[in-house]
């Protein structure tokens, strides 16, 4: 096999990378990632180039950073030039569909502006973006925002189907428990995250849009396909149906990751985003231990829906002809350095599980084994279309195909350092911080070593991750690290600046129009004929 035929692209929301039983959880149980971890390549060092839902997916979509296409937040749409995995794949005749979330938006001004119709197959395209639209479903549908979109939601109309009643059982079945009265008690309330969802298991949004992969795998018949199963848990509301609800208890925890010295007169956007409620809440006693239950509940319950798929795969055959891919699109804080959430750099933040899985015969040699590589989620653009034998775009793509990784050979000239930034414009910490929208932008450049946080208009952060891996101490004041600081400085600079903004022209067609001025009669300062 030359070239690969189809990509099952899979995507947790909101999972940390040290939660997976391959990568050193020593009591979540995840024995199906683990099984294509040992038939692939685990990354050990891969990381999102947003600590957001929506600009990290867009960087995984494109191939291209926050900076450079621009949706730097949830619902800040993709501008409608930008190219996505669809568009790199389609004149191939490969399906590129989307079960799950994408947390993407229409740059509906760019439509307006260029008179196209949501409606349309090539409005649906761009809208979409770039994704056939399988099964969409963002999984965030409290019962306001769903009226709001006219109380459309596929996963509500099936479950409606299968006996569950009301507006939306979304909200008040598979996000929510029930008191001892009956009450609802919403998943939005983490105080009731230990508690099991109404949902019957069978029901839940991890086993509905599982069988909707599926599904769409089984329609494709022979044909070419990018799935992307993009699964809508661990994402927070955090809950989880019977039996996940409660497999976990307080000896499977890992201790948190704090110190009372982070709090100790801190950089001030993180002292910020410290004081932010969903910060707040998570350090109180007992808020995280009423939490991870659930949390590793659905990590599990992904894993054993995951372990049903790929035994339909192995069954069918399609394993031996499908890449598969899993991935995040950032972690989850959990408590540790005082925060809930994600959005800023530390480890457990920004840092995310990789695992890929080529079923030709030349990645055979590194079947089972990791790569301590610094990777970015831009990298699996140029790796789908390598392994898919897609044109390269590389005046375009700002990542790296992961091919020669996967073959057993890490190029000489492999980046030593990693790229992420955040626009805390939308979040109550630039209130109180007192800093305009265009200003409130932070970007981390991460090495073998040191790890950088450029603020604009507040000081940088420093950790020396040789000497304290768990982020602690706080190096962007100490008069002594100022060499390394400005060191950093500038090779962020310099990594911004090489971003790709040519994005209409190869640089063949830079080399062909520059050599085409003199025969085409242009002749710029010539004195005379003669030269």
């Amino acid at each position: 096999m030359t070239h690969v035929k189809n990509i099952l692209f899979i995507m947790a929301d909101q999972l940390r990378w040290d939660y997976l039983g391959c990568y050193g959880h020593p009591h979540l149980d995840t024995p199906n990632i683990d099984r294509l971890a040992a038939k692939g390549v685990r990354f050990d060092r891969a990381y999102v180039q947003s600590p957001v839902c929506g600009p990290s997916r867009a960087s995984c979509y494109t191939g291209r950073t926050v900076f450079s296409h621009g949706a730097t937040w949830n619902r800040v749409p993709l501008p409608i030039g930008e190219l996505t995995i669809g568009d790199y794949l389609r004149p191939l005749g490969v399906r590129t569909a989307v079960v799950g979330k994408t947390h993407m938006v229409p740059d509906r001004d760019g439509m307006a502006r260029l008179g196209l119709n949501a409606s349309t197959e090539i409005g649906i395209q761009v809208s979409q973006p770039g994704f056939d639209p399988y099964e969409r479903d963002d999984g965030l549908h409290p019962t306001p925002m769903l009226r709001g979109k006219g109380g459309k939601l596929r996963y509500n109309d099936w479950l409606r189907e299968m006996g569950y009643e009301g507006e939306n059982p979304w909200n008040d079945y598979a996000n929510s428990a029930e008191g001892e009265d009956g009450e609802l008690l919403s998943g939005w309330h983490l105080k009731n995250s230990n508690l099991p969802a109404r949902v019957r298991e069978e029901h839940s949004e991890t086993a509905y849009m599982t069988m909707r992969a599926k599904e769409f795998i089984s329609e494709m018949g022979d044909a070419p396909w990018l799935c992307h199963l993009s699964f809508i848990k661990p994402h927070w509301p955090y809950m989880a149906p019977a039996p996940y609800h409660d497999m976990y208890g307080p000896e499977t925890f890992l201790p948190v990751v704090r110190d009372e010295s982070e709090r100790s007169d801190p950089n001030p956007v993180f002292e910020a985003f410290m004081g932010m409620q969903v910060s707040e809440t998570f350090s109180m006693q007992g808020a995280r231990e009423t939490v991870l239950p659930a949390y590793m509940g659905l990590i599990k319950q992904i894993d054993d829906h995951l372990g049903r798929l790929f035994d339909w795969l192995e069954e069918t055959g399609k394993d031996k002809d499908t890449m598969i891919v899993f991935t995040s699109d950032h972690g989850d804080y959990m408590g540790d350095h005082w925060m809930g959430e994600k959005e800023l750099f530390h480890e457990c933040s920004v840092r995310v599980p990789l695992i890929i899985c080529d079923p030709r015969a030349q990645a055979d040699a590194t079947r089972g084994t990791s790569s301590d590589a610094l990777v970015e989620a831009i990298d699996l653009v140029p790796t789908f279309l390598d392994a898919t034998g897609a044109p390269t775009a590389d005046h375009r793509l700002e990542g790296r195909s992961l091919m020669p990784i996967l073959q057993g050979e890490t190029p000489d000239d492999w980046r030593d350092a990693v790229l992420s930034e955040i626009d805390y414009a939308f979040y109550s910490a630039r209130e109180t911080l007192e800093v305009g929208p265009s200003d409130a932008r932070g970007y981390m450049l991460r090495t073998d070593r040191w790890k950088y946080i450029h603020f604009k208009g507040f000081p940088p952060q420093l950790f020396d991750l040789k000497a304290d891996p768990d982020e602690f101490t706080d190096l962007g004041r100490s008069p002594d690290h100022e060499d390394q600081r400005q060191d950093m400085h500038a090779r962020l600079l310099d990594r911004l600046i090489s971003r790709k903004n040519r994005v209409t022209m190869t640089d063949d067609g830079v080399t062909a129009m520059r050599r085409s001025e003199s025969s085409a009669g242009i002749l710029i300062g010539q004195w005379g004929a003669e030269g």
